[in-house]
């Protein structure tokens, strides 16, 4: 590799950075960015001066740097740079492209909080974690996710409830348009993916009008940029960095190209395989009988799949996970509903790390109609998130009292979001335990256990007869942190052994339990509980997003604990 000024500039100033994230000497990391500052300004060759190992008489330049660059020329790459390198977490270097985080902040999330990933860094962020530590606060917190948000932009997959924000506007913009007929969203949006690359709208309109709506697209506030423009499809990126494309068909089409343009692909491939076996050809244009050039008339998806002879497939469905099989025996299950929730769990309150005290969020949810709230706040060892002690434990269920006394028609259940250590045990005594209507346990600590330990830990924790739920069962930040090694299997048919609850958690960063495990967990007769993972009276909303993966694992109103009635949970936490 051949080395330039600006090449040997860039590699002093990293191992500088390096060495501050690493906490070591301050007059060792001046020296690297001196040596870099230095080398930037200089008259002479500098690669001649480090070939014949003059760059040691350079001031600035001590004999350990000199030696170093003198590694650099030769071998191209500095062996003490890699080192570095791989001696720290990947994702800690690239934390300093974020508006806040220096050095020094990212060496502190790192110790304190274990944060190695800037999905993670976001994650901390938005259950406050940062807003009590040492250096940071309320302001630097709200900067340091809006740096991220900026950052993403850029990414190319998105959160579903980022893109679903801007799907919303860019819907709302074209329904003002009167030459519309109809418009539906498509994609892995209709189908609620949790990650979506990009935004996939199809519309009808008459073939004379087709220029004035696609102008109309392409002119739209939200609009960054045009990347095409044609009569039948237009392309654009949004101001968010999102693509969004606009397909414009026939109205008499629409419901053919709806569910082409659905997907996913591996569904419309064993679609196209089905209409086969029945004699038909399907494609987005439509529904044709052999050596037949005219479509069967259908006027929505709903009477396109009647013609199959199958039974409808909601979009969620749509992956080729065996629905179409179901459909055709009529045994798909019917769909839980945002509308069938009745309350909600896991929610924090400002005794741990939450924003809103008991009774904030008691009336938030009676405001949206609920009738209870399972308040979960962190157990003692989540001392990141305030976790209460056995005394905090008394004072907040005294509070929680207060608050059932206030409100009439309304249940605030007493919760717990308890840790589950590396071995296996939690961290209160069950006489602690059992003054909770019910107990969530989580995993937050001790991430890189092998399958069989994770496994062996989590499935302790379910044998807990004083255990009601597992939260957020895979342990994943989307975009941020993969899930943890862990057999899903094993855990699944614990919770089955031992009738426990597995929670969806519905906080967009999460969306945890994975939807693909869905049918397995209808199959072993378990239920779920669709949780939002709340740390603020806004976050209370995100259960809707649980709604959404609990209808993509295939769960039916009557697996889901939320739509209980009050009285209904009551007997089920005390039974």
């Amino acid at each position: 590799m051949t080395l330039n000024r600006k090449d040997i500039t860039k590699i002093l100033e990293e191992i500088g950075t390096l060495l501050e994230l690493r906490g070591e000497n301050p007059f060792k990391i001046r020296a690297y960015f001196n040596a870099a500052r230095t080398i930037e300004t200089m008259q002479q060759d500098v690669l001649e001066l480090i070939k014949n190992g003059k760059i040691s008489e350079v001031k600035g330049i001590g004999k350990a740097i000199s030696e170093k660059l003198g590694e650099l020329v030769e071998k191209g790459y500095s062996p003490y740079h890699q080192d570095l390198k791989e001696s720290l977490p990947p994702g800690l270097p690239e934390m300093l492209n974020i508006p806040g985080m220096g050095p020094q902040k990212i060496r502190a999330v790192y110790d304190k909080l274990g944060i190695t990933t800037i999905g993670q860094l976001e994650y901390a962020c938005l259950e406050n974690r940062l807003r009590d530590l040492k250096g940071f606060g309320q302001k630097s917190q709200n900067k340091i996710l809006q740096g991220i948000e900026l950052r993403k932009k850029y990414q190319g997959r998105f959160h579903y409830h980022i893109a679903g924000r801007e799907a919303d506007k860019i819907m709302q913009y074209l329904q003002k348009h009167d030459k519309i007929i109809r418009m539906e969203l498509a994609g892995s949006m209709r189908r609620k993916k949790e990650i979506v690359k990009d935004i996939d709208i199809l519309a009808t309109c008459k073939e004379t009008n087709r220029d004035t709506v696609m102008e109309y697209f392409v002119s739209g506030e939200s609009v960054e940029s045009v990347t095409g423009k044609g009569q039948t499809k237009s392309s654009v990126v949004l101001d968010s960095g999102i693509n969004c494309d606009l397909r414009l068909v026939e109205d008499a089409q629409f419901p053919f190209a709806l569910h082409h343009f659905t997907g996913s692909k591996e569904h419309n491939t064993a679609m196209r395989q089905f209409a086969k076996s029945k004699g038909l050809t399907m494609n987005e244009y439509g529904l044709f009988r052999e050596k037949s050039e005219k479509t069967i008339d259908c006027a929505t998806e709903q009477e396109v799949f009647s013609a199959l002879k199958l039974a409808y497939i909601e979009p969620e469905l749509r992956e080729n996970m065996g629905e179409i099989e179901k459909a055709q025996k009529n045994a798909l299950p019917e769909l839980v509903q945002e509308s069938d929730i009745k309350g909600i769990f896991h929610v924090h309150s400002s005794y741990s790390d939450g924003t809103s005290t008991v009774k904030e969020l008691a009336r938030a949810c009676q405001d949206r109609g609920l009738q209870y709230l399972g308040i979960c706040d962190h157990s003692k060892s989540a001392f990141y998130a305030n976790g209460l002690s056995e005394e905090r434990i008394k004072e907040q269920q005294e509070d929680i009292d207060r608050v059932n006394e206030q409100l009439k028609g309304f249940t605030v259940f007493k919760g717990i979001e308890c840790d589950i250590l590396a071995d296996g045990t939690l961290d209160y005594e069950d006489k602690v335990l059992q003054s909770f209507d019910f107990v969530i346990v989580s995993v937050h600590s001790s991430f890189n256990l092998d399958e069989d330990q994770m496994t062996k830990r989590i499935c302790a924790a379910l044998k807990n007869p004083l255990v009601t739920m597992l939260g957020h069962p895979t342990g994943r930040l989307l975009l941020g942190r993969e899930a943890y090694a862990v057999d899903m299997h094993m855990v699944i048919e614990t919770a089955a052994k031992y009738n426990k609850i597995i929670e969806i958690n519905g906080n967009p960063h999460r969306l945890d339990l994975d939807w693909r495990w869905g049918k397995y967990v209808n199959e072993m007769d378990l239920h779920t509980a669709v949780n939002p993972d709340a740390h603020s009276v806004e976050g209370l909303d995100d259960f809707r997003y649980g709604v959404a993966i609990a209808r993509k694992g295939w769960f039916p109103k009557e697996r889901v604990i939320n739509t209980l009635t009050t009285e209904q949970l009551k007997k089920k936490f005390s039974a």
